[in-house]
């Protein structure tokens, strides 16, 4: 995601009237976390303003959620897109990445641009690229594929292996299930019963 005053962005949410909230993070500042105000100014960067600074993770992430709410409540407005951790990132597998081989959409400019000496291989060798790009919001697939960029498979909003998929499903099959009682604890039919 974006980064302000070297604090990255953890998570964002954007609200229907254009402003929003956003929880930063930076390990080396004298407060680690801190939470904005935020808005996207006419030429699309994110402008940050009026921060609340804290050390303590859980207390910065309870004030990132009152100042949601309190705003919802005060202005009455809606959430427009809450904005995930990480990068999304396009590998440009015909070319170098360069002035005009890539989209420049409002509002969601590329927050890194990088070239590799020559075509390599990428992502355990399954294609070729020449570079890549990182957004903090994903491309539509349309502009991905006029520029003949390839999304990165760990990019948040891609779709998990199968196999990913079924681990996850089959952990919360068992939740849903409950915890049977060991059987130290279940109880033993009383050989007087019959």
């Amino acid at each position: 995601m974006d980064k302000n005053q070297g604090y990255s962005i953890l998570k964002a949410v954007m609200l229907e009237n254009g402003r929003g909230f956003a929880l930063g993070e930076h390990p080396t500042a004298p407060s680690r976390y801190v939470t904005w105000a935020c808005y996207d100014d006419k030429d699309g960067q994110r402008q940050y303003e009026w921060g609340h600074y804290g050390n303590d993770r859980t207390a910065m992430e309870q004030d990132f959620t009152d100042r949601v709410q309190d705003y919802q409540r005060i202005y009455n407005v809606g959430i427009r897109q809450t904005e995930a951790p990480g990068l999304y990132k396009y590998y440009s597998t015909q070319r170098p990445v360069d002035i005009g081989t890539f989209p420049k959409p409002p509002y969601n400019k590329p927050d890194e641009i990088f070239n590799y000496d020559q075509r390599v291989p990428v992502e355990n060798g399954s294609f070729l690229a020449w570079g890549y790009l990182t957004y903090t919001r994903p491309l539509t697939e349309k502009q991905a594929s006029d520029y003949e960029l390839r999304p990165a498979p760990d990019n948040p909003d891609r779709p998990r292996p199968i196999a990913e998929q079924m681990k996850n499903a089959a952990k919360l099959a068992e939740a849903d299930r409950g915890s049977e009682a060991p059987a130290s604890q279940r109880r033993q039919p009383d050989r007087g019963d019959r």
